[in-house]
């Protein structure tokens, strides 16, 4: 009888964190060759990640037992949401962040499954809406949240990632 793998996203743990980096990290050098300056050394850096970790909020895709892809999922306002003019109140919603895959596994869908994920987690825990930003810079993930119905709302600025602004975006579900 053979055994075989499957498709997984399961909270992470501390033992995941140098995979974790890693793939950020590949991440980030993917997009920098695409002209895309979203991620660099200031962000986003492992000890994020094991703030994320410890929070309880960061899920790891696995394939065939392989960490491919991450997302966190919180209920926490960054400080940059609050002056955005969201669709719905600020005191049910989702937000998510650090959503990344591997760029070796890039147009596969996967990024996909994350989301299909954060929002099915979104609709059980009823949640208002689902709120992320994205990097001005970045029309493919604009693309992407638009096609799954996000409204882009308002700009935020991050000065150690860009000049440019992100883009939030907000899915009432």
């Amino acid at each position: 009888m053979a055994f075989s793998f499957k498709n997984m996203i399961r909270k992470a743990a501390l033992s995941d964190l140098d995979i974790i980096y890693k793939l950020t990290q590949s991440c980030a050098r993917a997009m920098i060759a695409k002209g895309i300056y979203q991620w660099n050394e200031h962000y986003p850096k492992r000890e994020r990640f094991e703030k994320d970790i410890q929070l309880q909020e960061l899920y790891v895709f696995e394939k065939d037992a392989v960490i491919i892809g991450i997302i966190v999922l919180t209920e926490i306002m960054d400080d940059e949401y609050i002056r955005i003019e969201w669709l719905t109140k600020n005191d049910n919603n989702l937000y998510i962040h650090r959503l990344a895959v591997d760029p070796e596994y890039w147009g596969k869908g996967y990024a996909q499954q994350l989301m299909d994920f954060a929002e099915s987690y979104a609709r059980k825990n009823n949640y208002e809406s689902v709120r992320l930003d994205t990097f001005s810079q970045n029309t493919r993930n604009q693309k992407f949240y638009e096609t799954r119905g996000y409204q882009r709302l308002g700009n935020i600025y991050f000065p150690k990632q860009s000049e440019f602004p992100f883009y939030c975006y907000e899915l009432i579900l």
